[in-house]
């Protein structure tokens, strides 16, 4: 795998990370651990878990890897979230100073380590105050508990919100975020991808085979049976996509993601993975697997080259059309035509 600086921080990470949100739930412990000896193996070194993962059991799982591989722990990145409810309470929720206090303390201590490479907040909160958390931030990497955070799910001007403000506070800024990014979700591309570029604030990519819909299982006239990523039910994981199901452009793209798979003798979901860990702004794209099989096959396309023709035509079918205001004349349009074409 190659590796790529961590947004704007001097830490290097693998261009293709491991999430683990399939630990404890649909891969038992020594799945899991097989699955992480398999990335090792492989020269991964970005490891992406989250307090909510299994109700903490995934970063317990990981944590007694990490003890167990000394070695491979050594070269390991590790990333841990916290926002979501651990607990019933109206504060165990949110990025107060409170809840993220007490929920790295709590990650620190299922992961079986004295501080994590990346923190990252899960996703924004509307009743706190930017400052507060920020601070937060500020505060645990001087203690030594994180060295970087990082933030998930936000929109374009929620990112420009929370770097500008650290720079007034004199704090450190996000080196990442982490949203959602595959030939079926580009919407992104319309404010965050830009906002990251102007940053430089790493993408690490979530569902980047689309629940599924990216490995060339789904047809028009049937869903697949059986185990998937999500469980035995089919329909798990599939609510964001169903609205996509049965349109024109899914298809579409379908068919151009397979006969490019069929051009370069790999699967279509290694053709999405090596479309998606080139795209602007991207660090490492987030891999997830419930078995070292899977983990294996995905990791292949680390292995695939495309050519210019093809990235052209997967950017082409896939392409999510911006509304005409605020992106059109008076917007993205004039200034590509002022710069004959450019960004």
């Amino acid at each position: 795998m190659r590796q790529r600086l961590l947004g704007h921080s001097g830490t290097a990470v693998s261009d293709l990370a491991l999430g683990t949100m399939t630990f404890g739930a649909e891969s038992d412990e020594a799945t899991s651990h097989a699955i992480l000896d398999a990335y090792a193996a492989a020269g991964g070194t970005l490891i992406d878990t989250a307090d909510v993962y299994s109700a903490g059991e995934s970063e317990r799982i990981v944590g007694r890897w990490l003890a167990a591989n000394p070695d491979a722990a050594d070269r390991m990145i590790v990333a841990t979230k916290g926002r979501f409810p651990m607990g019933k309470g109206p504060n165990d929720v949110g990025l107060s100073r409170r809840h993220l206090r007490r929920a790295l303390a709590a990650s620190l201590e299922r992961l079986g380590v004295d501080h994590v490479d990346l923190y990252q907040f899960h996703a924004w909160d509307p009743l706190t105050p930017v400052e507060e958390t920020l601070r937060f931030a500020d505060d645990a990497i001087r203690a030594g508990d994180i060295a970087y955070y990082g933030w998930s799910n936000l929109t374009g001007w929620q990112l420009a919100e929370i770097v500008h403000t650290a720079r007034a506070m004199g704090v450190p800024q996000p080196v990442t975020l982490q949203p959602q990014y595959n030939l079926l979700a580009r919407e992104l591309e319309f404010e965050v991808v830009p906002a990251a570029e102007r940053y430089d604030v790493g993408l690490l990519p979530w569902g980047p085979l689309a629940g599924g819909w990216l490995t060339g299982k789904y047809t028009k006239d049937a869903r697949p049976s059986g185990a998937t990523r999500l469980g035995e039910n089919p329909d798990r994981g599939m609510e964001a996509y169903d609205r996509k199901a049965g349109s024109d452009r899914t298809w579409a793209v379908l068919d151009v993601l397979t006969a490019v798979a069929a051009e370069v003798d790999a699967s279509c979901a290694q053709v999405a993975l090596a479309w998606l860990v080139d795209r602007p702004a991207v660090t490492s794209v987030i891999l997830g697997a419930r078995t070292v099989g899977q983990l294996e096959a995905n990791m292949a396309a680390a292995s695939v080259t495309l050519s210019a023709d093809q990235r052209a035509r997967l950017d082409t079918v896939s392409a999510v059309h911006a509304p005409d205001y605020p992106y059109g004349e008076l917007g993205i349009e004039q200034r590509s035509r002022s710069l004959g074409g450019g960004r």
